[in-house]
C-alpha cells in the first residue's frame, strides 16, 4: 500500500492536460504511472474521478478484458501509459479507438488498441474523487495561481508607472523620441485592465472552457504543488512554528517577480495593498526621479521567463 501511495503522490506534481474525445464533454486529466500501478484525475467541469489501481490488480483485469493475450504487468503498464499519454497530447494512432461512457456513480474511459499484435482492450473505471482530492489537485493550486498571478501584475504595474515617470523626465529635459510609431499613451491601470477584461471574457467564459490548460501556466502548477507540498512537510516537522497562513503565503514563494534592484524608487506592491497605492504612485508629486548617478535598473523578469 505505500508504493501505491507513492503513485498517488506523485500525481500531484503532473499538470493537468486536456482530453479531447469525440462526442465528450471537454475535461481535463492527470495521470502517473509506476511499477506498482497508476493512478488517474478526470475533470469533466461538472465533477472530478479517480482510479488508482494497484500492479496485481492491472494484470487481472487485462485478463478480464483480453483472454488471449499474456503479457507481463510491466509491459501492460508501459502500453496504458503510452495510451494515455497520445490520448492527452492529440496523437493517438489511428487503430486507437476511445469512447467515454458516464452515469450517476462511475465513469468509465474504454480504449481500444494493439499490444504484441493482438487487440487490447482497456476500461479506465473511475469513480468519483474525493472532495479533499479535488481541493489538493484543483481548487488549491488554482488559488494559488491566481494570487501568485495578481502579485505579477501588481508588480508590472509598478514597472509600467516607473518607466512612465522615467520618460516625462526625459521629456522635461529636452529628450524628443526620433521614430514617433514608438510613442505611447501613459499607463492608466484601471482602463487597462477594463479593455482587457472586455476582449477576453466571452473566450474564457465560452462553450470551449476547460478545453485548454495554458502551456505558459503549466511550470507556474508545478511550482505551486512542489512548494505547497514543501510547505506542507514543513508544517508537520515543526507544527509549533507553522501559521495558518504560512502554506498559502510559501506556495507563491518560488513563483513570484523577484525583487527591483537596489536604486529603484518603489518596491513592488503586495497582493494586499490596494489598487488606490499603484494610482498614488501615478501622481504628479510621488512619480520617481531617476538619477543620473544611480544605475540603469535591470529588465524585470516575469513569472516563467
Amino acid at each position: 500500500m505505500a508504493v501505491a501511495a507513492d503513485v498517488e503522490s506523485g500525481l500531484v506534481a503532473q499538470p493537468w492536460c486536456s482530453l479531447r474525445l469525440p462526442e465528450a464533454p471537454a475535461a481535463l486529466a492527470k495521470a502517473c504511472f509506476g511499477a506498482a500501478g497508476y493512478a488517474l484525475l478526470l475533470c469533466d467541469l461538472d465533477g472530478a474521478w479517480f482510479e488508482r489501481l494497484e500492479a496485481a490488480a492491472v494484470a487481472q483485469r487485462s485478463q478480464e478484458l483480453n483472454r488471449r493475450l499474456t503479457a507481463r504487468t510491466p509491459s501492460l503498464l508501459a502500453r496504458l501509459q503510452d495510451l494515455l499519454c497520445s490520448l492527452l497530447e492529440g496523437r493517438a494512432s489511428a487503430g486507437t479507438a476511445v469512447s467515454w461512457h458516464r452515469d450517476a456513480g462511475h465513469l468509465t474511459l474504454r480504449v481500444k488498441s494493439e499490444l504484441s499484435g493482438l487487440p487490447f482492450y482497456w476500461d479506465f473505471r473511475c469513480a468519483p474523487a474525493p472532495v479533499p482530492m479535488v481541493c489538493q489537485h484543483l481548487v488549491r493550486p488554482l488559488l494559488r495561481m491566481s494570487l501568485a498571478l495578481q502579485c505579477q501584475l501588481q508588480h508590472l504595474t509598478s514597472l509600467l508607472l516607473q518607466k512612465d515617470a522615467e520618460i516625462e523626465d526625459y521629456q522635461e529635459s529636452g529628450a524628443v523620441l526620433s521614430r514617433d510609431r514608438l510613442r505611447t499613451e501613459p499607463f492608466e491601470e484601471q482602463a487597462v485592465l477594463q479593455r482587457v477584461l472586455a476582449e477576453s471574457l466571452a473566450w474564457v467564459c465560452g462553450p470551449g472552457d476547460g478545453q485548454a490548460f495554458a502551456d505558459e501556466l503549466q511550470p507556474l502548477y508545478r511550482a505551486v504543488v512542489q512548494q505547497g507540498a514543501r510547505a506542507w512537510r514543513g508544517s508537520e516537522e515543526t507544527p509549533e512554528l507553522a501559521a495558518p497562513h504560512d502554506e498559502a503565503a510559501g506556495a507563491t514563494d518560488t513563483a513570484l517577480p523577484p525583487e527591483p534592484p537596489q536604486g529603484t524608487s518603489e518596491p513592488p506592491l503586495s497582493p494586499a495593498r490596494s489598487n488606490g497605492a499603484a494610482a498614488e504612485g501615478s501622481s504628479p508629486s510621488q512619480k520617481p526621479r531617476l538619477l543620473v548617478s544611480k544605475p540603469k535598473p535591470k529588465k524585470a523578469k516575469g513569472l516563467f521567463s
